[in-house]
C-alpha cells in the first residue's frame, strides 16, 4: 500500500499495527482453548473473568485520554503497546482463576490505554480528511494481520495440546512488544511531533470544559457505541446461529468471516472518503444502521431454509453486514474527530474509545439476549435497534453541522 509510505508517523504506526494486529490474530485463534484446555477454566469462568476484565479496559480508555493530554499520546501509545505485550505473556503464567482475572484486566486496561492513546495522536498530528484516511488505512493494515495471524494459529490448532497453545501465547505477547520498535524514539526522528503531541501538556495550554458537558459530543459517542455493537455479530452472533438455528454446515462460520476480512480490507479506504464533513459522517453512519436491518433480517430468514438456501442468504447477510461495518465506522470516526475540541483532543478520543470499549463489552450480551435467545423477533429488534440509532446519529450529524455553519451577522460597509 504506497499510500502508507507518505507520512513517517503512519509509517511507524502502520509497522506497530502490523505487529498488534497479528499477534491479536494468533491469540483470538487459540485464546478459549487455552484458558479451558491450558488454564483448566470453564466456559463460564473465562466468560465472567473477561467481563469483568472489560470494565477495567472501559475505565482504561477513558483515563487514556487524560494521559494522553498531559504525557504525549505518542510516548503513552509506545508505552501501553509494551504493557500489553507483557501482560499477554503473563497469560502462560496464568494457573488459576485470580491470577487469570489479573492478567485479563492487565491485557484490557493496557489495550485501552493503547487505543485511545492511537486515537489522540491521529487527531493531533494529522488533519482534515488525512485523520479519517490514515485510520481508514491502519484498519486495512489491521484486518489484513488478523487474518494473518488467525491462520498462523492454525498450526497450533492442528497440534491442539495446551502446549501448542501456551507456545502461541508467549509469540503473541512477544510480537506485540516488537511492535514497540516503530514507535521507538518517533518525536526524535519527527520534526514538530513533540510540539503537536505537548500541545495540551502546558500549563499556559488553554484548557476546554470537559467532554462530558459536551452534550453533542456525549449524545454521539452513546450511538456510535449502541450501533458498534453489531461487532459481536461476527464474533458471537452470526457463530451461534449458524450453528445452533440454520442448516447450514459449521464450516460456513469460518467462511463468513473471511469474506468479512476480505469486504473490510478491499472497501475500507473507499468507505471513508468525505466522512471528515459531518454531514457526510451522518448519511454514513445512517446507511449503516439500514444494511444492519438488512443483514438482521436476512440471518433470521435464513433460519428458515434448507442447508443451500440458508448458506446463501448468509452469505448476503455476511455482505451486507460488511458494508455496515466499513460505513459505520468511516463515519463515526469522522464525528469522534470533528466534533472534539482541538485544544483537548486526548480528553474527546477518549470519551469516543470509552463508547467503543462499553460497545465490546455489552455487546455478546446484548446479541445473544435478543437474536440467539428469541430468533427472529430477536433478530428484528436488533436490527430495528440499528435502524433507529444509525438515522438518530445523522440528525445528530446534521444539527451539529447547521449550528458550526451559521453566518455570522455583520453591518453593511457605507458607500457614502
Amino acid at each position: 500500500m504506497p499510500e502508507l509510505l507518505r507520512d513517517p508517523v503512519e509509517r511507524a504506526l502502520a509497522s506497530a499495527v502490523s505487529a498488534l494486529s497479528l499477534s491479536r490474530g494468533m491469540f483470538f485463534a487459540v485464546s478459549a482453548l487455552y484458558f479451558t484446555r491450558g488454564v483448566g477454566l470453564s466456559p463460564t469462568t473465562v466468560g465472567i473473568g473477561l467481563t469483568l476484565a472489560g470494565g477495567v479496559g472501559v475505565l482504561a480508555s477513558y483515563a487514556g485520554g487524560w494521559l494522553s493530554d498531559r504525557c504525549g499520546a505518542d510516548r503513552l501509545q509506545q508505552w501501553a503497546l509494551a504493557a500489553n505485550g507483557i501482560a499477554l505473556l503473563g497469560y502462560a503464567f496464568a494457573r488459576d482463576v485470580v491470577s487469570f482475572v489479573v492478567v485479563a484486566a492487565c491485557v484490557s486496561a493496557s489495550r485501552g490505554l493503547q487505543s485511545t492513546a492511537q486515537m489522540t495522536l491521529l487527531a493531533r498530528w494529522f488533519v482534515g480528511p488525512e485523520r479519517v484516511a490514515v485510520r481508514a488505512r491502519l484498519r486495512v493494515v489491521m484486518n489484513v494481520g488478523i487474518g494473518i495471524g488467525t491462520l498462523l494459529a492454525g498450526l497450533a490448532l492442528l497440534v491442539d495440546t495446551a502446549t501448542a497453545y501456551r507456545l502461541t501465547v508467549v509469540l503473541v505477547g512477544a510480537i506485540t512488544i516488537l511492535g514497540t520498535i516503530p514507535l521507538a524514539g518517533l518525536r526524535r526522528r519527527v520534526s514538530g511531533l513533540a510540539e503537536s503531541m505537548d500541545a495540551s501538556a502546558s500549563a499556559e495550554a488553554p484548557r476546554g470544559p470537559s467532554p462530558l458537558k459536551d452534550r453533542t459530543y456525549v449524545v454521539s459517542t452513546v450511538l456510535n457505541a449502541l450501533l458498534a455493537i453489531h461487532f459481536a455479530l461476527t464474533s458471537i452472533g452470526i457463530p451461534l446461529w449458524v450453528a445452533d438455528h440454520t442448516e447450514a454446515p459449521t464450516v460456513v462460520v469460518s467462511v463468513l468471516l473471511v469474506v468479512n476480512t476480505a469486504y473490510v480490507a478491499l472497501f475500507q479506504v473507499r468507505a471513508s472518503r468525505g466522512t471528515q464533513d459531518l454531514r457526510t459522517a451522518g448519511r454514513s453512519v445512517r446507511r449503516a444502521g439500514l444494511l444492519l436491518l438488512v443483514a438482521c433480517l436476512l440471518f433470521a430468514f435464513a433460519g428458515h431454509l434448507g442447508a443451500a438456501a440458508a448458506t446463501g442468504v448468509l452469505l448476503l447477510g455476511a455482505l451486507a453486514s460488511s458494508a455496515a461495518e466499513t460505513r459505520g465506522e468511516a463515519g463515526s470516526w469522522g464525528m469522534a474527530f470533528e466534533l472534539a475540541d482541538p485544544a483537548r483532543a486526548g480528553a474527546y478520543q477518549g470519551l469516543s474509545q470509552t463508547g467503543l470499549a462499553l460497545a465490546l463489552m455489552l455487546g455478546p450480551a446484548v446479541v445473544t439476549t435478543t437474536a440467539i435467545d428469541h430468533g427472529t423477533l430477536g433478530w428484528i429488534a436488533l436490527g430495528a435497534l440499528f435502524a433507529i440509532t444509525g438515522t438518530a446519529t445523522a440528525i445528530v450529524a446534521n444539527r451539529a453541522a447547521a449550528t458550526r455553519r451559521q453566518p455570522v451577522s455583520t453591518p453593511s460597509p457605507s458607500h457614502s
